[in-house]
């Protein structure tokens, strides 16, 4: 029996984290417990500087679309689709989630994944087998706080093989560089980057990037880590998405740059916002254009 539990992030600690900071000091956790086949192939995603929906389009990309995944029309063992489930991250007494089924329900799970500060992927399994295929860390630390604490560095543990998307599957989506919550104080909407492990951030304190490391497991042993990101194909990739955050970031505070209100890691807007408020006045119309009305 494969189990892992508790599996901690690759953590960057900053003044942000710090000072917004339970993240700082409970890094996210992701655990996926499973009977291990004879080759055993995993894939570890760690996120910085965002939270658990920036791997919403990735996991629909590689698991429902067979123009990212052809394994979805080549692969007898795959042919029946994955089950995702999909959890409300805003409920924070319980856990809500739903369970749908693609392709059947592949528009349902569009319409929940286009909104990843709220319907966030907690797992997806193999519709044929029930088997386990991936896993991610979808606790939102507002949720345990009460109040909004900052980005959550999200984690994520996919199998590849067989039943299962192969590896340059999962990997593709990353080449798009999506825009996803985070970057500057947690505050803006950003592209994420595909980057070595152990990478830094430095431009605007971003911007959101994730790591991923391969493993394969056999009688419990694990292998040591291979670096999915380091091939010199993604250094393209990188440029690109540099030249992307740099796009966005001119725009500064204005519109789609920064995220809505209830998404601000910092409060600073909505409380100038509230005194704003206070000290508007309706006006009056003009005496002839009330009669006239």
């Amino acid at each position: 029996m494969g189990d892992f539990r508790k599996a901690p992030g690759v953590h960057h600690l900053d003044l942000d984290a710090a000072e917004g900071g339970d993240h700082a000091r409970h890094p996210a956790v992701v655990e996926m417990e499973f009977e291990e086949r004879p080759s055993e192939p995993f894939l570890f995603f760690a996120a910085d500087k965002t939270d658990p929906g920036a791997y919403n389009l990735p996991l629909y990309l590689a698991f429902a679309d067979p123009m990212n995944t052809p394994g979805l029309l080549l692969a007898p063992s795959m042919k029946r689709g994955f089950t995702f489930t999909i959890m409300d991250v805003n409920e924070t007494e319980a856990d809500r989630i739903i369970e749908l089924r693609a392709p059947e329900r592949l528009y349902d799970i569009a319409v929940l994944l286009r909104n990843p500060e709220r319907y966030v992927v907690e797992s997806v399994r193999a519709r044929a087998s029930g088997h386990i295929a991936a896993a991610v860390s979808t606790s939102r630390l507002h949720n345990i706080a009460g109040k909004y604490t900052g980005k959550d560095d999200p984690v994520m543990l996919l199998r590849v093989q067989q039943e299962f998307p192969a590896t340059g599957e999962i990997l593709a989506p990353y080449a798009t560089g999506h825009f996803v919550a985070g970057g500057m104080r947690g505050s803006h909407n950003m592209p994420i980057m595909p980057v070595h492990q152990n990478s830094g951030v430095s431009y605007f304190d971003g911007p959101p990037s994730v790591s991923c490391a391969a493993f394969s497991v056999h009688g419990g042993v694990l292998t040591e880590p291979a670096d999915c990101f380091a091939s010199p194909f993604w250094n393209t990739v990188r440029n690109t998405v540099s030249l992307k955050a740099m796009e966005m970031r001119k725009q500064g505070f204005f519109g789609a740059a920064m995220l809505p209100m209830n998404e601000l890691e910092y409060t600073g807007i909505v409380e100038r916002l509230n005194e704003l408020d206070s000290q508007f006045e309706v006006r009056e119309k003009p005496k002839d254009t009330a009669e006239a009305a």
